[in-house]
C-alpha cells in the first residue's frame, strides 16, 4: 500500500510537468539549459532565503511559540521577494543573452521571450515542488499510518496536488511576468507577486490541520490559476 501512495503521489505531483518538459523541452537543447538555468535561479533564491532566515532565528534566540509563528510568516513573505526578484534577474539575463546572440550571429533565430518565460517557469516550479514534497513523499513509503491521530488521511493525496498546483502556477507566473516585462506594464508584476503572497499565505489562515481545510486551500488556489 505504501508503494501504492509514493507512486500515486509522485506521479500526481510530477506527472504533468514530467509531460511537459518531454513533449516541449527534452528535444531541444537549448530549452533544456534555460530550464536548467531557471531552476538555479530558484535554488539561489532559496539559500538568499535561507540565510536571512537562520539571521532571524539567531537574533530572536528561539522564543516564545508566538514570536517563531510571526517570524516564520516574515520568512514565507520574505522568500516569495526574493524568488520574484531572481524571476526578474533571470528574465533580464534572458533579455540580455538574446540580443547578444543577434547580434553576434544575425541570421540565428533566437527563441522568444514567451517561450522562455514558458521554460524558466518550468525550471522554477519543478524545484519548487520538488523542495518542498520530496520529504513528504518519502515519508509515504512508512512506517506509520496517516489519519491514525486524527488528521486528515488525504493529507499525501492533498500535498500532492498541492505540489502540482503550485508547479503549474509557477508556469503560469513566469509567463505573465516576463509578458509584463515586455510591455513594461509593471502593474502585472505586481499582480502576480499579490497572487503569490495569497497562495503562499492561505496556509496560515486555517491553525489546525483538519480534513476539510486542505481541500478548501486547494479549492481556492485553483479559482487564482487562468
Amino acid at each position: 500500500m505504501t508503494a501504492a501512495v509514493f507512486f500515486g503521489c509522485a506521479f500526481i505531483a510530477f506527472g504533468p510537468a514530467l509531460a511537459l518538459y518531454v513533449f516541449t523541452i527534452a528535444t531541444e537543447p537549448l530549452r533544456i539549459i534555460f530550464l536548467i538555468a531557471g531552476a538555479f535561479f530558484w535554488l539561489v533564491s532559496l539559500l538568499i532565503s535561507s540565510l536571512f532566515w537562520f539571521l532571524a532565528r539567531l537574533i530572536t534566540d528561539n522564543r516564545d511559540g508566538p514570536t517563531q509563528k510571526y517570524l516564520l510568516i516574515f520568512g514565507v513573505l520574505l522568500s516569495i521577494f526574493i524568488q520574484e526578484m531572481f524571476r526578474f534577474g533571470y528574465y533580464r539575463l534572458l533579455k540580455k543573452a538574446s540580443e547578444g546572440l543577434k547580434t553576434i550571429n544575425p541570421d540565428e533565430t533566437a527563441p522568444s521571450m514567451r517561450l522562455l518565460a514558458y521554460v524558466s517557469g518550468l525550471g522554477f516550479g519543478i524545484m519548487s515542488g520538488v523542495f518542498s514534497f520530496v520529504n513528504t513523499l518519502s515519508n509515504s513509503l512508512g512506517p506509520g499510518t496517516v489519519g491514525i491521530h486524527g488528521d486528515s488521511p488525504q493529507f499525501f493525496l492533498n500535498s500532492a496536488f498541492m505540489t502540482l498546483v503550485i508547479i503549474l502556477l509557477h508556469v503560469f507566473w513566469g509567463i505573465v511576468f516576463f509578458d509584463a516585462c515586455e510591455k513594461k506594464k509593471w502593474y502585472i508584476l505586481l499582480i502576480v507577486l499579490l497572487t503569490h503572497l495569497l497562495v503562499s499565505a492561505q496556509v496560515f489562515w486555517w491553525p489546525k490541520p483538519q480534513r476539510e481545510t486542505a481541500s478548501d486551500l486547494l479549492q481556492n488556489i485553483f479559482v487564482l490559476q487562468p
